[in-house]
């Protein structure tokens, strides 16, 4: 089994010990490197080769909106899952629009956080529920969920709640291409930017549709 590098990000020297020291635990999670700010990290990528970066939000030099932002530039696919104190709408919402994979609070306990990891390697994305709904209130139209076919919608619901390919292709029992495709299409007819920006897309659509279904 493939063990997931991590390179673990926060300006406070004892929480990246204390992180190191629970993922560490886990049978299949290395930490690979710790960084102090976003800057350090963007230095250590290249030779720590992460799976993921696990940052804090509130950094001083570059933080983590700005480190979300850089490895979507500098090193595309790699995900960045924020783990902060801070539970801010705005700040929620910028991290997410800046292409972050996940928004945890810090206090989630180390099987939380250790499957988040996993989740959000394997494509997924993963947002505290105590601050989901911080991500999702935003002006949804719905317009687009009456032009999705059934097996568009099945998928698109999927992809809301953060599932990857792989296991959407076993719930739904439909091949990894299919599944693929079928969310290449989404990307195209939302006119979404990026898979993150695609589910949180397809929830506040999905969460307005809902609404307007209650209503009548």
């Amino acid at each position: 089994m493939s063990r997931i590098r991590v390179l673990v990000v926060d300006d406070q020297e004892l929480l990246r010990r204390g992180l190191r020291m629970l993922l560490e635990t886990e049978p299949d999670i290395d930490v690979v490197g710790e960084a102090e700010d976003g800057r350090h990290a963007l230095a250590m990528i290249p030779t720590t080769t992460p799976d993921v970066v696990l940052a804090d939000a509130r950094m001083p030099v570059l933080d983590g909106l700005g480190l979300v932002a850089r490895c979507g530039t500098d090193h595309p696919g790699l995900p960045v899952l924020v783990l902060t104190t801070f539970d801010d709408a705005l700040l929620v919402r910028s991290m997410l629009s800046a292409g972050a994979a996940g928004f945890l609070l810090k206090d989630v306990s180390t099987d939380v956080l250790a499957q988040a990891i996993r989740q959000v390697v394997a494509g997924g994305l993963v947002i505290d529920p105590r601050v989901a709904r911080a991500a999702v209130q935003l002006p949804a139209t719905h317009a687009v969920l009456p032009q999705l076919s059934p097996a568009e919608r099945a998928v698109a619901q999927l992809v809301a709640v953060g599932m990857p390919n792989s296991e959407i292709a076993d719930q739904l029992q439909l091949a990894h291409g299919t599944v693929k495709n079928t969310v290449s299409a989404l990307l195209r007819k939302l006119d979404a930017r990026d898979r993150t920006a695609l589910a949180l897309q397809l929830a506040r659509e999905l969460e307005a549709g809902a609404r307007s279904a209650t209503s009548t």
